[in-house]
């Protein structure tokens, strides 16, 4: 949990420095919940590192320094064997020196990391993989400053605080801000499996690992069953060492998959916990229920009322460090509350199971598009694109549905994927102000989803499409979501799913066992039948939402709060105060779909609310 922090090319005088590193390292950790370790070390050539964590390592050698948050684990068996004998920092710097950046090759595990070459006026930064733990940066003059969170930067002198009109635009299209940019105009994110090197008042981004997705295998699908479910277990168990550990349980596939493997191998009733809502199409507990009695879990329920919604949303607001959309942190954070309460750590995640083995709906809805694209052109195009788009036929009502059909099946991925984004809904002209549109792309968010899209190593648009929701879906939402609702309440998040020897499994397993005809999951579901009880199996994919629309117009506070942050938002410029009172009547006759884009402009105000606050405690 928390985080570290530091620069490299500021100098300063010696007590300037101190109280820098001091500032920025208090304000890493988000919730005074659990034990805080502060180190903090002053280099020769105007560097500097701190950490404020739990899970940290520094070392000193050769004139290199090191910092790392997460859990390290090392691929070759003489790495090992030095961070058994000398720490895990240590062996960062012998790997470092001997290898440059391709050490991170040999690196596992969740981590974000620093290396300071003060001599040489040097860098390297780097995250996990899959960018479990954050890294932001700022380079300006020569001066190199990072945190694990962007509001630590800005208490470096160095720093310009000033907010990007294209990361807001790029919040209210995506509901969260995507790396590599950030809220600030002059931060920016490392992205899953990326380093920085900083170097003469330079800096050079690079992977250090990307995936390669194979569609071929030798392998029988006995064997590949074999080798997942052995995996599996393997990255459960990995993830179960340490701490007071138990597991969310939503009562979905994944979450019931990690709760039942948690059970088998600590061989004990372990906790679980779920959250419950009196709505209708939004509660899960059944399902949880029925995995807890089949697992033998203690099975432990919060039913969240939308009082409790009042309460948290000023405060998950402040958590994050960036303007934040996903609705489900408000859940997230009272399981993770309710499991501190009796004395847990440490809590497992079902994240990443949707994104390696396709469990998202819109992976099996792209593939009837597809079919489209299979017809002979001459019938596309000359027959029945023709016929359809007949104006003489309005009158029928399949007609509208085919043209829409049409439409979508001829409009290439990704943007695709976007047809049903809000922001496609209306004219921009009427959502924003002229003013705002005019500092902004307005293709930027389509343009950062297809060079993601492109980077992929895959030759199916199925792997393409779980690449890019390893980025956009995981590291910039989910997992963000998650860790900084874990932290809040005071525990830690960890995420089997996404142990490196799933992932690399799961890159290996050709797309037509990961999505067969229209049966999402259809390897993954059916290695696990003799383990999952049938009813989660067979059950159509739900999620971990939260009634926010419907409780919006039955519940007085909850509908003034959300009011009163539109009408805050409606004076600041970015957003036509026309729309919101629109927005307003629309969502009494759709509560459901409107009610989203409500809880995201109200999470904005909420944020630059406590962003304000924020500034004017720091003067």
């Amino acid at each position: 949990m928390s985080g570290i922090c530091g620069w490299i090319g500021f100098d300063a005088e010696a007590p300037v420095k101190s109280a820098t590193l001091s500032r920025m390292v208090g304000t890493l950790r988000i919730a005074p919940e659990g034990t805080a370790v502060t180190v903090q070390h002053n280099g020769v050539a105007g560097a500097a590192l701190g950490c404020k964590a739990d899970d940290h390592g520094t070392a000193e050698w050769n004139g290199l320094r090191a910092i790392f948050q997460g859990h390290l684990r090392w691929r070759e068996q003489d790495d090992q064997d030095l961070a058994r004998k000398l720490g895990d920092a240590r062996a960062l710097l012998e790997s470092y020196s001997r290898l440059g950046p391709a050490f991170l090759q040999r690196l596992q595990g969740p981590f974000a990391l620093a290396i300071l070459d003060d001599s040489r006026d040097r860098a390297l930064l780097a995250v996990d993989r899959l960018g479990i733990r954050p890294l932001f940066y700022s380079q300006r003059r020569g001066t190199l400053v990072f945190a694990s969170n962007a509001r630590a930067i800005n208490r470096h002198p160095a720093a310009d605080a000033s907010l990007s009109p294209q990361a807001l635009f790029d919040y209210l299209y995506f509901h969260m801000v995507p790396g590599p940019r950030s809220i600030y105009a002059a931060q920016q994110k490392l992205l899953p499996g990326q380093y920085l090197l900083f170097e003469n008042g330079e800096v050079r981004t690079d992977f250090y690992w990307q995936p390669r997705f194979e569609e071929n295998t030798s392998l029988s699908t006995g064997q590949l069953r074999e080798n997942f479910l052995h995996s599996l277990e393997n990255a459960v168990l990995r993830a179960s060492a340490g701490g007071e550990i138990g597991a969310f349980l939503s009562g979905g596939t994944d979450s019931s998959t990690v709760a039942g493997l948690l059970r088998k191998v600590s061989g004990r009733a372990v906790d679980t916990y779920s959250i419950g809502f009196e709505a209708e199409g939004f509660d899960e507990t059944e399902y949880a229920r029925i995995a807890a009695r089949h697992f033998d879990t203690q099975a432990h329920e919060y039913y969240l009322t939308p009082q409790d919604v009042v309460d948290a949303i000023s405060k998950i607001a402040a958590a994050y460090d960036e303007p934040f959309g996903n609705a489900s942190a408000v859940p997230a954070y009272y399981c993770a509350k309710l499991a501190r309460a009796d004395g847990l750590d440490t809590l497992l995640a079902g994240d990443g199971g949707d994104e390696l083995f396709a469990g998202n709906a819109r992976y099996a809805k792209q593939k009837i598009f597809e079919s489209y694209q299979v017809l002979p052109s001459v019938l596309r195009g000359s027959i029945l694109e023709p016929l359809v788009f007949n104006h003489r036929l309005d009158a029928f009502p399949l007609v509208g549905k085919a043209r829409s059909y049409i439409e979508q099946a001829n409009t290439p991925l990704p943007d695709r994927l976007e047809a049903y984004n809000f922001l496609n809904r209306f004219p921009l002209e009427e959502l924003f102000t002229v003013d705002f549109l005019n500092q902004v792309e307005r293709d930027d968010p389509l343009n950062q989803l297809r060079a993601t899209y492109r980077r992929a190593d895959a030759d199916s648009s199925l792997n393409r499409m779980l690449f890019l929701d390893w980025k956009f879906t995981l590291a910039d939402n989910d997992l963000r979501k998650v860790n900084r609702m874990c932290e809040l309440a005071g525990v830690e998040a960890r995420y089997p799913l996404l142990d490196e020897e799933l992932v690399d499994f799961s890159t290996q397993l050709p797309s037509s066992l990961k999505l067969r005809g229209q049966h999402l999951r259809y390897f993954f579901k059916d290695a696990l039948k003799d383990f999952l009880p049938p009813e989660i199996l067979q059950k159509s994919k739900h999620g971990f939402g939260l009634p926010f629309g419907l409780w919006l117009g039955s519940y007085g506070p909850l509908e003034e709060l959300a009011h009163d942050s539109l009408q805050g938002l409606g004076k600041r410029g970015h957003v036509q105060p026309a729309f919101l009172d629109k927005l307003l009547i629309l969502h009494r006759e759709h509560p459901n779909y409107y009610g989203v884009m409500i809880w995201v402009l109200m999470m904005l105000e909420q944020w630059l609310r406590t962003e304000e606050n924020f500034r004017s405690a720091a003067e």
